[in-house]
């Protein structure tokens, strides 16, 4: 039986009349962000409830599948849920100056107590050389001075404690501190001498920075628990670092740390792409491997990302790690997901929750909606004409299209609004007042002719007969295999001859040429399951002796791929049999050891490629394609294509078994075993016989030797 696609079986079937609509316009603007995610959304929303360490999450997505957006919309809502964190100071450490000491206030009295302490500073600097009066030194400071100036210091550091003591959330710790002050502050009374002579003003500043506060994170403007989304991600930027001086610098070491992301982030959340860690070329190991630790431990050490605090900085500095707790939400494909998996067992069992993008959703009713609430949202938002029910039903084919299959659509909302922008825009500049078909199919156009140009030449080339390609006719151990060009922005079908070649021969049953270095493991795995299946078709009877040439011609640059397997066999076949085969049919289709058709790739635009080009040798009825019954229900054809098929002009036929595609190709049928021989006038038959007459002039037992040059991906 030869089965050939009707009209209706080539593409997605959409009634615009059952959208619900006459046009977007008529749609609401308040549809939910998360359209066709809703159980990403429900892993996120959970996900991001859990408070708890370790419990971080892995969004996984391909690039337009507004993971980035609905992340960070959802990170806003969630964050402003959450109290402010408090900010983060270091101080000078007295005891032990190359470990300052870190405390906690409140949010935005941070950056209160760092006034205030430069207040004191200047205050300090202005008052104390008055208690040491005109002229002094060093060796006669009196102790009425220095009881002055302790009173003083007294007064000051009680008002600035009193002032602090509800936002800190250590006084103890920050009234020793206050206290150490004073006493470093009467030790070295001397040093205010040089307020007075106005000399030495590097050693006074040198010293009184030990006195300031380095403010790391300041959290007064923030609402709610910090959502900080870090888009080139460095060493330093997730880290912290220390700021660089000139080596005429006063500045006290603590003073020069800065706090990275995590750090701000702290008691809230920070989002990064994994690409982005990892592509770091100086840093990427050492980032990842950082930050592993960071999820271990919860601790921050601010360092240099080569592991050494500054080229100014005395060796003996090193900072304490200071604690964090953020929720980290990593961005990834699903194959970078996966190889971290594999490469980084460790690193991604601290990723537990998974927030995964459906690529595509099931067609439905409420699917469509969603899809035509999208498209509203799109026209709302950038003030564009409205769309038609007629041009929405388009859009939504194209979506379909885009992953290729008829039950299902693409969830690239990214793509969709992109095509939004560019129909409207084009509806506007021919001045209507709502968007309609023949504007999307305008922009259809347009696009296919400014991408097209690679597929032009290579139809030329085969017009002009520089690629040699037969539309018409029959011919012998000769057929069209169909091939997919992927050029990175655009991809497109084109024929491409595959022949055969037999002869009585020694040299095995099979034998694939493994020299030949043009082949893939995939085309080199096709090649096996084909003589799989000859062997046990035509060897029950007795060995086959026979060497068999393919080659597909005037190609060379190599091919991977098994989805030629089938068009192979059909010339193989031919070339044994004798019987001729229809140059106007092309093949395409993987095959398995039964002789079943295994679904293939890029199928509607090798069937639009191979349409076009018929196209322009003329349309008569005899030109069509062969394709796996497997992808049927992945055909979204142009209307172009369905109306030749309509109109008889060209035809598409899906089969399941390479014996169903020789009734179409040869006019006879393949043939059935019957009594230890095939049905006679059979193609099977005929194959029988000559490989009999083969075995008749060789030695028996004798492999078959195929050789094979290669095509484009097949």
């Amino acid at each position: 039986m030869i089965y050939q696609l009707k009209t209706k079986q080539l593409s997605v079937q959409i009634n615009p009349d059952d959208l619900g609509f006459t046009k977007t316009s008529e749609l609401s603007q308040n549809a939910s962000e998360w359209l066709c995610q809703s159980e990403a959304h429900a892993a996120a929303r959970f996900g991001l409830k859990i408070h708890q360490s370790g419990f971080n999450l892995m969004v996984i997505g391909e690039l337009g599948s507004g993971r980035r957006a609905l992340m960070e919309s959802i990170l806003t809502q969630e964050s402003r849920l959450l109290p402010v964190p408090d900010d983060l100071i270091l101080i000078y450490n007295f005891d032990g100056p190359e470990k300052p000491l870190h405390l906690y206030l409140k949010a935005g009295r941070g950056i209160e107590l760092r006034l205030s302490m430069d207040r004191f500073i200047r205050k300090a600097v202005k008052t104390i050389p008055i208690f040491l009066g005109e002229g002094g030194s060093e060796r006669n400071i009196s102790e009425e001075a220095k009881q002055a100036a302790s009173k003083f210091l007294e007064d000051e550091l009680t008002s600035i404690q009193d002032t602090f003591k509800e936002s800190i959330n250590k006084l103890s710790e920050f009234s020793a501190y206050l206290a150490k002050l004073k006493s470093d502050a009467l030790e070295n009374i001397e040093v205010f001498l040089h307020a007075i002579n106005n000399d030495g003003d590097g050693i006074l500043e040198s010293f009184l920075s030990r006195y300031r506060v380095n403010l790391l994170v300041d959290n007064r403007l923030t609402l709610g628990a910090p959502a900080i989304v870090d888009d080139d991600p460095s060493f330093q930027s997730l880290f912290g670092g220390f700021e660089s001086m000139d080596s005429n610098s006063n500045q006290a070491d603590f003073l020069r740390l800065r706090a990275g992301n995590l750090l701000r982030a702290n008691e809230g959340y920070l989002m990064l792409y994994l690409r982005d860690i990892q592509s770091d070329q100086q840093n990427g190991n050492m980032i990842q491997e950082k930050l592993l630790r960071f999820l271990r431990n919860g601790h921050v050490l601010v360092e240099d990302a080569g592991g050494v605090s500054s080229q100014n900085t005395a060796s003996h500095f090193a900072p304490e790690a200071l604690p964090a707790s953020v929720k980290i939400i990593l961005i990834a494909t699903r194959d970078e997901y996966y190889s971290l998996m594999e490469d980084s067992p460790d690193f991604i069992s601290h990723f537990p929750i998974k927030v995964d993008f459906a690529e595509s959703m099931d067609a439905s009713r409420d699917g469509y909606h969603s899809i035509s609430q999208f498209i509203a949202n799109v026209c709302h938002e950038k003030k564009l004409l409205h769309f038609d029910k007629d041009s929405v039903g388009k859009l939504i084919t194209l979506m379909h299209r885009k992953i290729e299959h008829q039950l299902r659509f693409s969830t690239d909302f990214s793509y969709l609004k992109k095509l939004v922008v560019e129909i409207a825009t084009v509806a506007q500049m021919r001045e209507t007042a709502v968007v309609g078909l023949t504007d999307v199919n305008n922009v259809l156009l347009a696009q296919r002719k400014r991408h097209d140009y690679p597929e032009r030449k290579l139809r030329e080339a085969i017009m002009d007969g520089e690629l040699m390609i037969t539309l018409t006719g029959s011919q012998v151990g000769q057929i069209n295999g169909l091939t997919h060009i992927d050029m990175g922005d655009v991809g497109f079908g084109s024929p491409i001859r595959i022949s055969a070649r037999c002869s009585p021969g020694d040299e095995g049953v099979v034998n694939i040429d493994r020299e030949i270095e043009m082949t893939g493991p995939n085309h080199d795995k096709g090649l096996f399951i084909l003589k799989s299946w000859f062997t046990a078709c035509f060897s029950r009877q007795a060995p086959l002796a026979l060497n068999a040439t393919l080659v597909f011609e005037q190609e060379y640059q190599g091919v991977e791929g098994d989805s030629a397997t089938c068009a192979e066999l059909y010339a193989l076949l031919s070339a044994v049999s004798g019987v001729p085969i229809k140059q106007g049919i092309a093949v395409t289709g993987a095959m398995n050891q039964h002789g079943e058709l295994m679904a293939v790739g890029g199928l509607n635009e090798k069937v639009e490629g191979y349409f076009r080009l018929c196209q322009k040798f003329n349309l008569d009825g005899s030109h069509g394609v062969i394709i796996p019954r497997s992808n049927q229900q992945h055909l979204v054809l142009d209307d172009e294509v369905i109306h030749a098929v309509e109109n008889g002009l060209f035809h598409i036929y899906a089969i399941q078994n390479v014996d169903e595609g020789i009734p179409i190709l040869m006019d006879k049928i393949a043939g059935d075993m019957v009594e230890g021989s095939y049905t006679e006038d059979s193609v099977f038959r005929m194959v029988q016989q000559n490989l009999e007459q083969f075995r008749k002039t060789v030695q028996l037992n004798q492999p078959i030797n195929i050789k094979v040059s290669q095509s484009p991906s097949l």
